[in-house]
């Protein structure tokens, strides 16, 4: 890059210092999170006697009004194996638009929830948040989890709320309100 022989070699050097430099920000990120790993506690989620997703989780997917794909039951395995794991994970989810990245981390949701945890699902924008809203309430509407003993009937329904910049103070407090009384809440949020 210093003193090339041609436009070419200023190209071919250009690139090898940006790889380079990528190269060196990737392996820092990996060595950061091995140092997490080794330093940083996460929680532990109970999951099912036979290391599969749970009750809760089963109780969702039989519901479903279409059978999971083999790749989206692969997923739901390696996150569950994680987050039976005493360490953060840190994953992304990617795929095509309805391949079924919902269903799959509405699966990791359960998880927590069924461990006595709440779950937030984010998303980008308000649009795509009150989509998610409405078809994540239609998939668990019914399903309940145990609650130890707080009702009669020893368990309660999933709640489902939406939380968004146009929330009104009201249901702000409502909805901060059920979290704080360890609701099972999962909640999408808009930023």
């Amino acid at each position: 890059i210093h003193q090339p022989e041609g436009w070419p070699d200023v190209e071919t050097a250009r690139r090898r210092l940006v790889f380079d430099e990528l190269l060196r920000i990737q392996l820092a990120l990996i060595l950061r999170k091995r140092a997490l790993e080794r330093t940083t506690r996460g929680i532990a989620h109970p999951v099912g006697d036979d290391g599969g997703p749970g009750p809760l989780v089963d109780a969702f997917h039989a519901r479903l009004p279409f059978p999971l794909t083999a790749a989206q039951e692969r997923v739901i395995r390696e996150i569950t194996d994680e987050l039976a794991g005493p360490h953060p994970m840190h994953r992304l989810l990617q795929g095509d638009v309805g391949a079924g990245k919902t269903v799959v981390a509405l699966s990791a949701l359960l998880v927590a929830v069924q461990g006595g945890r709440q779950g937030a699902l984010m998303a980008p924008t308000e649009v795509l948040a009150e989509q998610h809203h409405l078809g994540i309430r239609g998939l668990l509407e019914g399903l309940t989890v145990d609650d130890d003993g707080a009702t009669l009937l020893g368990e309660r329904p999933i709640s489902v709320e939406l939380l968004t910049a146009r929330s009104t103070a009201a249901d702000r407090r409502r909805i901060a309100a059920g979290l704080e009384r360890g609701g099972n809440f999962i909640d999408r949020l808009a930023q």
